[in-house]
């Protein structure tokens, strides 16, 4: 198979700072879309590739899976877009398309295990996936989203991810008006989550540690702001939400906001993998039928869904945009939370 080298921003190891190198892009096959890169979101998920925090890292490892840009070439069956048009990729470029989970556009718990944008097996050459952090990529035609043309590009890319990782949850358990929806954490996660739910029709609460995000919370459509270290604030709520969306990335204590659970309610765990501490009460669960679930991003159609919504209703994130060459500053800034909520990169910088 023909590639070609392509600009790229990535990391040769666990320690190392991410740099200018080259990586190799196939060209289009007869269902792929080649696209030139305007815009690349920046995710946890890329930091914590790069670094190696949660093992498997192939290197040189290129992060980057909230892509938006230009299409520059199409296969000879591609349909879906044409040259000029605009398109995103999101986390996900395979999938086996044939199990249960595929077959019913679950793509991302694909049963055979999904191709992530980077780090995961690239089919076609036999080699790690590369992701955003480049001048182009390609892709098949069935994992390329078409983007609205009313809404700001940059502003679009976190939906590729944080976007679609809270609009999964509240579709999925039907979030809508009449709904009482909390918000653990306000960050790249929480914003989005607040505004989605929002534009649903749903009552929104933002749970927060500290007074300092409340004027914020308000601002992106929060009804209201409950400090969950005042047991007074936490009393009042008991009981009182359909869902909760948790978007805390470290441990955490969950067993507070159970309690304010309504009945059937359901908490979804989005933004922490691993072991809960302390451990998780089972009484309040059991006696009031609540749960505690977990949810990753989205399959293709529902993420196409959700770009289609925000076009409707004006939804894309708060963001903050950088030069490729400040991605190693952000990563820092990004552990500090100090961005508000998203760093986006400009890909022009690159090719300067």
């Amino acid at each position: 198979m023909e590639t070609k080298n392509v600009k790229a921003y990535g990391t040769e190891a666990a320690d190392a700072a991410l740099k200018q190198m080259n990586i190799s892009r196939r060209d289009v096959t007869a269902k792929d879309i080649e696209i030139e890169i305007l815009f690349c979101g920046v995710c946890h998920s890329d930091l914590h590739t790069a670094r190696n925090d949660w093992g498997g890292t192939i290197y040189p490892a290129v992060p980057g899976h909230e892509i938006v840009g230009k299409v520059t070439k199409t296969g000879s069956e591609v349909t879906k877009l044409k040259p000029g048009d605009f398109a995103a990729v999101g986390c996900l470029v395979d999938s086996c398309r044939e199990c249960v989970s595929c077959r019913h556009d679950l793509e991302q718990y694909c049963l055979n295990g999904f191709t992530g944008t980077y780090n995961g097996k690239d089919k076609h050459l036999g080699m790690q996936t590369f992701g955003g952090y480049s001048e182009k990529i390609v892709v098949n035609e069935h994992f390329v989203l078409k983007v609205p043309s009313n809404l700001d590009l940059a502003a679009v890319a976190p939906l590729l991810c944080a976007g679609i990782t809270t609009w999964s949850p509240l579709r999925h358990w039907k979030a809508g008006k009449g709904s009482k929806v909390a918000v653990v954490g306000l960050g790249g996660l929480g914003h989005m989550a607040i505004k989605l739910a929002k534009g649903l029709g749903a009552e929104v609460t933002l749970f927060s540690r500290t007074p300092d995000k409340k004027k914020d919370a308000l601002e992106l459509g929060a009804n209201e702001v409950i400090l969950s270290t005042n047991k007074n604030q936490m009393n009042l709520v008991n009981g009182k939400f359909d869902l909760i969306i948790d978007t805390v990335p470290y441990i955490h204590d969950v067993n507070p906001y159970i309690s304010t659970l309504n009945i059937n309610g359901t908490l979804v765990l989005i933004g922490y993998l691993g072991g809960l501490e302390p451990i998780l009460n089972t009484v309040p669960m059991i006696l009031g039928r609540k749960a505690v679930a977990g949810s990753v991003i989205g399959g293709i159609a529902e993420t196409q869904e959700l770009l289609d919504f925000c076009s409707k209703h004006n939804i894309v994130s708060e963001i903050e945009i950088i030069r490729m060459d400040e991605i190693n500053e952000a990563y820092i800034r990004m552990l500090k939370s100090d961005v508000r909520y998203r760093f986006v990169i400009d890909m022009a910088s690159l090719k300067k």
